[in-house]
């Protein structure tokens, strides 16, 4: 190997023991080349060193001038919120920073060291805070070339991904700080996981010294004056209603306008006002809080046209004064939605896929709201039971309507006990005085005499006879005064059929069906009968018909059948097609009910930032009085539009007039035909029995004309006399 040019071995460059082992060795060539690669190595841990050492050195300096800024920032605007410090370095001096300085709840994490189950609890801190913050620091780590990162970094992207996964989308309201060294990476506040943060910052903090990819760094002293700051915001629907990133400051470090940063109000609402953003809107008809028409060729599942009704209005409300449109979209399968392994059909699977940003009216339940925000607009609507109004009782009845069933029976057993007991005495007072005693037949006849208050002479002349007689002549004055007392009012006033109030009372009815509507009978309403304890309404559940409102409605007609559906619409339903000029209807309403829900109101998708904004409007016309009386102006027009062009149901008949109820009336054979009847029925039995003496007593003689004896009952009746 040749020597370099120039290059000239003596004696004074034998200090080392390398040296003077090639002294000695005299080996010129040997020592060059050991000479040289030792030099090289020692060079380039040298360069290592510096180049570490010029890193470290300016990763203090950006933690001089940024971490104590940063941490104002923190300390003023985040004051009492749950925040979160998530790095993609390790060890991070400005997150230590802000760290060590903090007063407030804080998690310190690393990107590269969580998983999204842990990240997603520290987003939701605890009860404690009253707001939360998550300060993302990209600054890179201390491997200078991974410093400048941007969102196609693989570093970078997991994190924002990983956040995505943790739900930070739907988290609005999260106060979100990103700190950057490089413009142009403000377009990471547009990455889906902050699609819906109203707070949403980026600090970029730009010509700060950084290590270029050739040679070293020429500006290691220089003074760090002349770096300047950006600030980016997230502007929810600035760009003709959609998202965009703007500018609000730039200014250099040491100027005053840092001052102003640190003071004033830098986390602005943008979604006040929607900038005419279009939301997508799914419903289905329910009247009177939500209706439309399709359009001509129109199938279901497409847009269509509302028609004047609640949440019509309250949408209008709303569009005017947050500045935003909207479209109507039909769910093609009229369902609210019913969940299957966590995922949900109908609106509400529209809602949870973000499909659509809100639906019209909706019931809450536990599963329901796991997959969607829900706005209370206005109370649940109550389930009523639709049956035939209460008709008027046969008047060939009212003889006995004064006392029920059970009441007659209880009678009848009465008189049969009495006599028995009466009997059993007699005969044995009999047995042991040897006395006559009254018979079978004159004991009975006298039981009945004296219910009728027209008793035949006192059969008993015992005193344990006389008591029984005495208490049942008691008992035959109450009843008889009963009696009295309730046969001249059921005669004053005419008997009505039965209502049907409760559920109870259909599973009572022998032989009686009962349904309600398809649309009705899934998510929460299908939810609540099916999943209740109690006997009653799994019995309503097992034996529920399904079927729509004109045909169940017949069926009503029909006998033997009733309705279950909601009050508000059946009310309307029956007042446009089932009610007559005069206000009559064949059909009765509960008066009671009962509801299966607490509320109902509208859904939105999750983490929709307006939402906030809607609930405050909401509670506005609520407490105004506007949403109670917007429902009785949309159910009063509706009824008045459809009797102006559609004529009574030909099919439907009064059956029942409110006129003759509870009129004042003369009795007359209407009203007595029962004590008619009960005479002929009376006569009958006399007839009936009278031929049965008859054919008896020609037995008698048959018996004493063929065999000379003479009957028995005959000839306990001669001893007697004698």
């Amino acid at each position: 190997m040749s020597s370099p040019p120039g290059y000239k071995y003596t004696s004074e460059h034998a200090s080392s023991s390398q040296y003077r082992i090639c002294s000695l060795s005299n080996s010129y060539s040997y020592c060059y080349m050991l000479g040289m690669t030792s030099a090289w190595q020692i060079t380039l841990v040298g360069l290592t060193l510096l180049r570490w050492s010029c890193f470290a050195s300016r990763e203090r300096r950006d933690t001089f001038h940024l971490g104590p800024l940063v941490n104002k920032i923190v300390q003023q605007h985040l004051k009492g919120c749950n925040i979160v410090l998530l790095s993609t370095a390790d060890d991070s001096p400005l997150i230590t920073e802000i760290a060590w300085s903090a007063k407030e709840a804080m998690s310190v994490i690393e990107a590269t060291s969580i998983n999204t189950a842990q990240l997603r609890q520290a987003l939701l801190g605890d009860w404690s805070t009253t707001c939360r913050a998550l300060v993302l620091n990209l600054l890179g780590n201390r491997n200078p070339r991974e410093l400048i990162v941007d969102s196609r970094n693989n570093v970078t992207e997991v994190t924002l991904r990983l956040l995505e996964l943790a739900g930070l989308w739907k988290m609005p309201e999260t106060r979100v700080l990103v700190v950057n060294l490089k413009t142009g990476l403000e377009e990471i506040l547009l990455h889906s996981c902050f699609r819906n943060s109203v707070h949403a910052l980026s600090f970029v903090f730009h010509e700060l010294p950084i290590f270029q990819d050739h040679g070293f760094y020429s500006h290691l002293d220089s003074d760090l004056v002349d770096a300047e700051m950006l600030v980016y915001r997230r502007c929810m629907y600035c760009s003709s209603g959609d998202p965009s990133v703007e500018l609000m400051f730039r200014t250099n470090l040491t100027s005053s306008l840092i001052s102003t940063l640190l003071f004033q109000n830098i986390f602005t609402d943008s979604t006040k006002s929607l900038e005419e953003h279009s939301l997508r809107v799914t419903t289905l008809s329910y009247f009177p809080y939500m209706d439309f028409i399709r359009t001509k060729k129109a199938e279901r599942g497409s847009q269509v046209i509302p028609r004047d009704s609640l949440d019509a209005r309250l949408l209008k409300a709303f569009a005017e004064t947050l500045n935003f449109t909207y479209e109507h979209w039909e769910e093609p399968n009229r369902s609210f939605g019913d969940e299957k392994d966590g995922h949900f059909t109908g609106m509400i699977g529209e809602l949870q896929r973000e499909e659509a940003d809100l639906s019209t009216i909706v019931a809450p339940t536990p599963g329901r709201l796991k997959a969607i925000d829900f706005l209370r607009l206005y109370p649940s609507d109550m389930m009523v039971i639709v049956s035939l109004k209460p008709s008027l009782l046969p008047a060939h009845l009212a003889v006995i309507r004064p006392f029920s069933y059970y009441v007659w029976i209880s009678i009848v057993a009465g008189v049969a006990l009495w006599v028995f007991i009466m009997i059993t005495l007699q005969h044995t007072w009999k047995t042991l005085a040897g006395v006559s005693v009254p018979s079978f037949s004159t004991t009975l006849f006298y039981s009945w005499g004296a219910l009728l208050e027209k008793p035949p002479a006192d059969p008993s002349i015992n005193i344990s006879g006389q008591m029984m007689i005495g208490v049942w002549l008691v008992f035959c004055l109450i009843i008889g005064s009963a009696f009295r007392s309730s046969l001249i009012a059921h005669l004053t006033i005419k008997g009505m059929s039965k209502t049907f109030e409760t559920l109870r009372d259909l599973v009572e009815e022998r032989k009686w069906n009962w349904g309600t509507e398809p649309w009705l009978y899934n998510g929460a309403a299908l939810e609540y009968f099916s999943k209740h304890p109690d006997p009653v309404v799994k019995k309503i559940h097992s034996e529920m018909k399904v079927l729509v409102a004109d045909a169940a409605l017949e069926k009503v007609m029909s006998g033997k059948f009733s309705f279950i559906i909601v009050k508000n619409y059946i009310s309307v339903v029956l007042a446009n097609r089932y009610t007559d000029k005069q206000g009559h209807t064949p059909f009765y309403i509960s008066k009671g009910g009962f509801y299966f829900l607490a509320s109902f109101g509208w859904a939105f998708r999750k983490g929709a930032p307006y939402y906030g904004h809607f609930q405050q409007l909401m509670h506005r016309l609520e407490d105004a009085g506007i949403i109670s009386q917007w429902t009785s102006e949309v159910v009063e027009q509706r009824v008045r539009e459809n009797r102006a062009v559609a004529p009574l149901y030909q099919n439907t008949k009064l059956r029942y007039s409110e006129k003759g109820a509870y009129a004042d009336e003369v009795l007359g054979m209407d009203h007595l035909q029962g004590a008619f009847y009960l005479l002929f029925l009376g006569s009958c039995v006399a007839f009936v029995i009278l031929v049965i003496e008859n054919v008896m007593e020609l037995n008698n003689r048959f018996m004493v004309t063929h065999n000379g004896k003479q009957p028995r009952g005959k000839r306990e009746s001669h001893a007697e006399t004698e």
